[in-house]
Order: structure tokens, then C-alpha cells, then sequence
């Protein structure tokens, strides 16, 4: 059973999580995107908000920093040049996932 500080510190963990959490910048290109399937060490096929399948990759500062799996919720920023790829910039925890369905941003993201 956990004591009350156990917990305490633990909501001010939710608390933190919920006011860094990263929203896309649309001028650069970004928008919320769910993993679909895994495809060897970088490579990543997500689905966007606007219902295209993009084939991602892991850039190198987050490769070994940041574990993804099927179903995450990420943030993709599209190619300048090549409009069906894309880079990951970011990936949610669960409480940041359930805190953007709160608010409406992943309204349009198929789950």
C-alpha cells in the first residue's frame, strides 16, 4: 500500500508530465501520427491525422533514447521534398495521450 507522500509525489509526476506535454507546430510540417508497425531499427509506418500510412524514421537523437512501440501516439514532421515520409519528433506517455483525448487534439487520429 502506498502512503500518502508516495502518492502525492506521484500526482505532481502526472501533474509535470500533463504541462510539458509537446504540441505540433503546423508551420513545420507536424501533426499527431499513431504507430502502426514496426519496420527493423529506424524505420516506422505511422498513420496521421489525415488518414495517410508514412513510412517514419528515428532520428539519431532519439534512437536510443526513446522506445516506440505499436500503437504510440507520436508527433511526425513531413519531409520538405518527399510528402509520404517522415521524421518522429516526439512520443507520448499514456498520461499525455489521455490528457490530449481530454482536450480534442487526437479527435481526428484513427484509434
Amino acid at each position: 500500500m502506498a502512503t500518502k507522500k508516495e502518492m502525492e509525489k506521484a500526482q505532481e509526476k502526472k501533474e509535470y508530465e500533463i504541462r510539458s506535454t509537446y504540441i505540433p507546430k503546423r508551420d513545420y510540417l507536424e501533426m499527431f501520427a499513431l504507430v502502426v508497425k514496426l519496420h527493423g531499427t529506424d524505420q516506422i509506418k505511422t498513420v496521421g491525422e489525415d488518414g495517410a500510412e508514412r513510412m517514419c524514421r528515428i532520428p539519431g537523437k532519439l534512437r536510443k533514447k526513446v522506445w516506440i512501440r505499436e500503437g504510440d501516439v507520436v508527433v511526425i514532421r513531413l519531409w520538405d521534398f518527399q510528402r509520404t515520409k517522415a521524421d518522429i519528433v516526439w512520443r507520448y506517455t499514456g498520461t499525455q495521450v489521455e490528457h490530449l483525448r481530454r482536450k480534442g487534439y487526437l479527435s481526428k487520429l484513427p484509434f
